[in-house]
């Protein structure tokens, strides 16, 4: 049975608030408890076993290393990536999908290497021999290049997972995620398509509160997990025995 303390938790964040009736997939009908003025109310009971069953894959993900891409890039998202993928210590996508993320992971790290180089260039004393309009042009590259790829300097390799916030909008990582055998754990809404994802999460991802509390709870699951790989590490290393051994 469901903790009643995390039921209310989702029901005071509105995350059982869907989209209108008219806009709904028919495919999320298994995770609707009814409609009210129009608007479909999503069964907070699959929100919960979303939710729990996403927190226990993620935990054991970052238990074992791995690496755990979180993507929301609409405005009412955006913060709240940032800040828990920041949290837990895991790369994000916050403000734009760039195509090839992760099917063209290579040109991606060479993009990150370029905003190291540019960064290492403003902050030094070299900058002094450019001229204004390349010294602006550099600034402009800098921004553009830091808005877009400032989240993913800790992405080293491809990701075990993407946490999304509404995979309609993000379609494109969704896209990519599948093509790569990715897994994809999701914040879904009633229009989306729930066969997309892996691990999907019925509920409103329109919702500051409810994207908010989404993610904290899956930032949660991910610091957990680091936590257990670093207690046996530590473990590990007491008894002397190699860190990497199994």
């Amino acid at each position: 049975m469901a903790d009643p303390s995390i039921v209310q938790e989702l029901i005071e964040s509105g995350v059982h608030y869907g989209h209108r009736a008219s806009r709904w997939n028919p495919k999320m009908s298994r995770y609707i408890y009814a409609r009210k003025n129009l608007i479909h109310i999503i069964d907070v009971r699959q929100t919960v076993r979303g939710l729990l069953m996403a927190k226990k894959y993620l935990s054991r993900v970052a238990a074992g290393g791995g690496l755990i891409l979180f993507v929301g890039t609409k405005r009412q998202a955006t913060a709240a990536v940032t800040q828990e993928a920041s949290r837990c210590g895991m790369p994000f996508v916050a403000e734009r999908w760039l195509g090839g993320t992760l099917t063209n992971f290579r040109t991606i790290r060479s993009r990150l290497s370029r905003l190291e180089e540019v960064e290492r260039l403003r902050s030094g004393e070299e900058i002094e021999n450019y001229s204004k309009k390349m010294q602006s042009a550099l600034a402009r590259e800098y921004r553009k290049m830091f808005r877009n790829l400032n989240g993913l300097r800790s992405l080293s390799r491809l990701p075990e997972c993407l946490v999304i916030i509404d995979p309609k909008k993000e379609k494109n990582a969704v896209k990519e995620a599948r093509a790569l055998g990715i897994t994809t754990v999701a914040l879904i809404d009633t229009d989306c398509d729930p066969d997309q994802i892996d691990l999907p999460i019925p509920g409103n991802d329109d919702g500051l509160r409810s994207i908010e509390l989404i993610m904290h709870h899956l930032a949660d699951a991910v610091v957990a997990g680091r936590a257990t790989a670093g207690a046996a590490k530590a473990d590990k290393a007491d008894k002397g025995e190699p860190v990497g051994a199994a």
